[in-house]
Parts: structure tokens; C-alpha cells; sequence
């Protein structure tokens, strides 16, 4: 006979939820009785949450498996809202295993919606617009040829009229499209055909020149002002750029002869740049030839980049992928890049420009990046981050046939911080160094930077990383009376070609699980008591991790790290 009386549970939510009703063995109670627990489910079924700790205390009497189990009945249920009795007995050694799989891919996913929601506002660029228009309708022309900068600029004056009737949209048809630079409006949807291509104007009156970012107080690459970008915006709410993979095509050539030449009077521009703008999406595109950076979100929130090509000659100058700069709220996901620069690269401005704008970099995710950079980073931070940059997740990162895989960059002068930084599940090929951080990063805007503003770097968190063909582990740097503290690193696995593998001062910080062996100043594990940074707001302590053979069993027996995570 099964006892009814079930243990206590957290009171009822005042939003919808629904139950799941277990029936445990004996083995998990003194007696034999139904367990329910009920969990908050938003009304589109999202995944579920963790068991609560007290929801947790009353599973902690049964075994390690039949508790996974258990679990994985929960997730099995997730969307049932109604009473269910589940007989967890009939679960044998092999279900079991598969369960804690399903578990921890589900649990992975639940940590990214949650923190992709909570950053994004779940951006999409699906949007209605209840007004449309072709840029066809304004006399554009898509021979490659006929410059269309007019066109462009009539059509969104023409449909800036709807702004406050649901916004309106764009759309490019297919063709070759030639503008010089233009700028969006808000609650517009600019929306490119699968064969649409925007291009370029080779000829640089056709892009404006414009203030320096007041982060910056000059060009990036010359004083004074800078070119404006192809797309530009500013101030701007509900801008969507999209499209069935259609291009833009920045034909950067020029640029670059220009700049190896030093011809350029002003800075180079972007492909596309907002500033001071607020729920921006650009998706579904392939941005290739940039003349400079190809993605600059500068002092913008609840940014969302996905699913984007990004392309440029590896020998091309300066043509970062994706550079959030003083912004919050910003996901980057699923992208390819190849370039002559940073892949993606967090900035917050340079020098003392950057400290008196004092417009932080924070709340970014990134994940599911795969790329491939001559000349720098697969994912950077700075050298320009005075403004500081903070709270930031990486996951899914894949680098091949590039100079540095994870690079932190910064100098005396810079002040500002980068710190709260949480990176995981990296895998490298061919990478010449796999983890630098330097603090001698050079240039300055100008000679009036305060050689005594020395940057914080701290709460470092790099964990899981596969690497093969690698030349140097990592080279970690500090600066003279600015330790770089609490630089973290767990379970690492490079194939390193030096003898040297890792070259290190002037840092403080734990590892564990590191091969080859790590430097000494990281040769600690961190205990009970220290803290290394997790990836959840704020930093949480170091949990004690179960024993384990060698870094490479924990990359090829799953099992063991998720029934940890599960039964700890």
C-alpha cells in the first residue's frame, strides 16, 4: 500500500504550473509513498528548471542511478500539466545512462535559454511589420553600376512615416545593388533577397565622414574624424537586418590599398554600425569585404547577432568580425568567420577617452562561433576596454589555423577592467598560442593617457578545452605591480609542438586538469575556500570535483562529470 502523504514541497506558484508524481522505491524512503514536485512553467512549455535544494534533500537518500532516473522523468514530463504516476523501477543500467545524457544536454540548454532571455528579451527577427515597400519602388537600379544612395535614402524617409503605425520593412529583391553609406530608422526591418546583394561605393566621398566616438576621442586609426558606415544608425529602437542569406558586400580593396599605402585621411568605416540603440537584430546574412570592422554595436543594449557568414581575405587589415563596444545585453550565436582580425572582440574605449565615457561591456553571451584569423584572435577582449567589460559567457567555440585562440589584451594607461569571464567547451586546430593574456598591448590615442591607470584583470574562467597542432599552451603576462589574479583553468587538453608550453608572470589563479602541466603561479586546485569564477551572476564559489583519472578520460567518458553534476 503506498502512503499518501508526501513530503513537504515549495507552496503553490502564482503563475500556471503542473506536477509530476513519482513513484519511488522503498530504497528512498522508510516507507513507500508518492513525491510530487511542481516546478513554475511558462504557458509555452519552456524547459524545466533545476530541482530546488529543498525539493533536492528529499532524493538524497536514494542512489546515485535511481536519482538520475528520477530526474529524467521530470524532463520527461516537462510539458504534461497533468497528474502522472511514473514507475521509476523499470528504468534498467542502460536507460539510465542515456537519462543522464538527455539530462545534462537539457540542463545545458535551459542555462543558455535563460541567460539568452534574460540578456535578449528573446529577440527575433521574425517580426510583422505591417507595412512594406521595395527599394525597387524608389528607383533603384540592380546592375552593380547605378549608384542607389538616394533611393535608399527616400525609401526609409518615405517609410519612417509608419514608425508609429507597427513599423515597416525594407526589402532589397535580387540584384546587385551599389549605395554609398545610409542611414536606419527605428521599427524598421531592412530584409535582403537570397540573391540580393548590397554593394559597396569604391569611391569614398559616398561615405560620410563623422564625429570619433566619444570612447575613443579620435579615429581608431588616424586623429580626427571617421568614416561613417554603410549601414549606420543612431538612436534608434526595433531595427531588424535580415534576409534569406543575402549579401553585403563592403568591396574593401580599395580600403585596404588605401591604408598599406597611407593614403587614408580619415579612419575606415564598418559594414554596419549602431549607436546608442536599443533591441537590434541582425541575422541570416553574409557580410563579406568589410573596409573595417564588419559588426559594431556601440553604447547599444539587448543586441542579438545570429546566424551570420562573415568573410574577408585573411591578409585584409582590421576586419574583426563582431566588436560589441560599450554594450549590454548583447548574444552572438551561431556564426562562421573567416577575416584578418579578431573573430569576435569585446571593447569598451581606449585610454582615458574610455575612462571618462565610463560605458561598460557586459551582459554578453556568445556561442556556437567557428573561425579562422591570421593575424589575431578567435575571441578577444580589448586592448580598447577602459570603459570595463564584465559578465561575459562563451560556449562552442571553434578555431582553426589562427594566431591566438583566446586572447586578452590591455596595457598601463588603459585602467578600466575585464573580469567575470567564463569560457567553455573551446577546441582549437592549428593554433600558434591557444590562451595569451598580455598587459603591454601598445598603442594609445594620444600622450595625454594616465600611465598610472592599470587595468583589473580578474575572475578568468577557461574550462574544457580540446586543442591539437597547438605551438604554445599559453602565455600569460601581467603587469609590474598589477597582478592579473583569479585566472582559472580546468580540464585543458593541447597537443603542444613546444618545449615550453606555458611562459607566465605576474598572475595569480587555480587550475585543475591542465596538460601540459601549467605554470607554477596556476598550479594550485582551488579549494572549499577559493573562488573561481562559474559563469552565474554574481561569481560562485568552487564546488569540489570528484577524482579523476586524467584529462583525457573526463573528454571521453561523459558519464562520470554528468552523474557528478547530477548526484553532488
Amino acid at each position: 500500500m503506498i502512503d499518501d502523504t508526501a513530503p513537504t514541497v515549495p507552496p503553490p506558484l502564482p503563475l500556471p504550473f503542473h506536477r509530476v508524481v513519482l513513484q519511488l522505491p522503498a530504497s528512498c524512503y522508510r516507507r513507500r509513498r508518492r513525491f510530487a514536485l511542481r516546478r513554475k512553467v511558462a504557458p509555452r512549455g519552456d524547459e524545466p528548471r533545476r530541482v530546488s535544494p529543498s525539493e533536492r534533500g528529499h532524493l538524497t537518500s536514494c542512489s546515485a542511478p535511481l536519482r538520475s532516473s528520477i530526474f529524467a522523468q521530470i524532463i520527461k514530463n516537462r510539458r504534461n500539466f497533468n497528474f502522472k504516476a511514473i514507475d521509476v523501477d523499470s528504468l534498467n543500467s542502460s536507460q539510465i545512462f542515456q537519462v543522464l545524457l538527455v539530462f545534462a544536454t537539457i540542463v545545458a540548454q535551459t542555462q543558455w535559454a535563460s541567460v539568452r532571455g534574460m540578456y535578449c528579451e528573446d529577440l527575433t527577427a521574425s517580426v510583422e511589420r505591417p507595412h512594406s515597400a521595395s527599394i525597387t519602388d524608389f528607383g533603384a537600379v540592380g546592375d552593380g553600376v547605378t549608384l542607389n544612395t538616394k533611393a535608399f535614402q527616400n525609401a526609409l524617409f518615405y517609410l519612417n512615416s509608419f514608425a508609429n503605425k507597427g513599423g515597416a520593412q525594407l526589402f532589397v529583391p535580387a540584384g546587385r545593388w551599389m549605395t554609398g553609406s545610409f542611414s536606419l530608422i527605428s521599427h524598421l526591418t531592412l530584409s535582403l533577397d537570397k540573391d540580393a546583394v548590397i554593394l559597396g561605393s569604391p569611391d569614398s566621398s559616398d561615405w560620410p565622414v563623422i564625429d570619433a566616438l566619444p570612447s575613443y576621442g579620435r579615429g581608431r586609426e588616424l586623429p580626427g574624424k571617421r568614416h561613417q558606415s554603410l549601414i549606420f544608425g543612431s538612436n534608434l529602437t526595433d531595427v531588424i537586418i535580415t534576409g534569406a542569406n543575402g549579401t553585403v558586400d563592403g568591396q574593401g580593396a580599395v580600403w585596404w590599398d588605401w591604408f598599406h599605402n597611407h593614403t587614408l585621411n580619415y579612419t575606415r568605416p564598418p559594414l554596419v554600425e549602431l549607436m546608442y540603440s536599443t533591441r537590434v537584430v541582425i541575422s541570416n546574412l553574409t557580410f563579406i569585404n568589410s573596409p573595417f570592422w564588419n559588426i559594431h554595436p556601440v553604447y547599444c543594449s539587448q543586441v542579438l547577432v545570429q546566424h551570420l557568414t562573415i568573410l574577408a581575405p585573411i591578409s585584409s587589415p582590421n576586419t574583426d568580425g563582431i566588436d560589441p563596444d560599450s554594450s549590454t545585453n548583447v548574444c552572438i550565436e551561431d556564426c562562421y568567420i573567416r577575416n584578418g582580425d579578431d573573430i569576435v572582440v569585446i571593447k569598451s574605449g581606449w585610454d582615458e577617452y574610455g575612462i571618462s565615457f565610463a560605458h561598460t561591456s557586459s551582459n554578453i553571451s556568445i556561442r556556437n562561433i567557428t573561425g579562422q584569423t591570421r593575424n589575431s584572435a578567435g575571441l578577444a577582449f580589448g586592448s580598447e576596454m577602459s570603459g570595463g567589460i564584465s559578465d561575459v559567457r562563451a560556449e562552442g567555440i571553434r578555431i582553426v589555423n589562427s594566431v591566438h585562440g583566446i586572447r586578452i589584451k590591455t596595457a598601463p594607461g588603459r585602467g578600466g577592467y575585464v573580469k567575470n569571464v567564463y569560457v567553455a567547451d573551446v577546441s582549437f586546430d592549428n593554433v600558434s598560442i591557444a590562451i595569451r593574456i598580455t598587459g603591454n598591448y601598445g598603442d594609445h590615442p594620444d600622450d595625454s593617457y594616465n600611465k598610472s591607470a592599470l587595468p583589473t584583470i580578474s575572475n578568468i574562467t577557461i574550462k574544457d578545452v580540446v586543442g591539437v597542432n597547438i605551438g604554445v599552451a599559453g602565455m600569460l603576462q601581467g603587469i609590474p605591480g598589477d597582478n592579473f589574479s583569479n585566472i582559472c583553468l580546468s580540464n585543458v587538453s593541447l597537443s603542444v609542438r613546444s618545449t615550453d608550453p606555458w611562459n607566465c608572470s605576474l598572475v595569480e589563479g587555480f587550475s585543475n586538469s591542465v596538460s601540459p602541466e601549467i605554470c607554477e603561479q596556476l598550479r594550485i586546485t582551488p579549494g572549499p575556500r577559493q573562488i573561481c569564477y562559474g559563469g552565474n551572476y554574481p561569481a560562485a564559489a568552487a564546488q569540489p570535483q570528484p577524482p579523476q583519472k586524467s584529462s583525457a578520460s573526463r573528454l571521453v567518458n561523459p558519464f562520470l562529470s554528468i552523474s557528478w553534476f547530477l548526484c553532488r
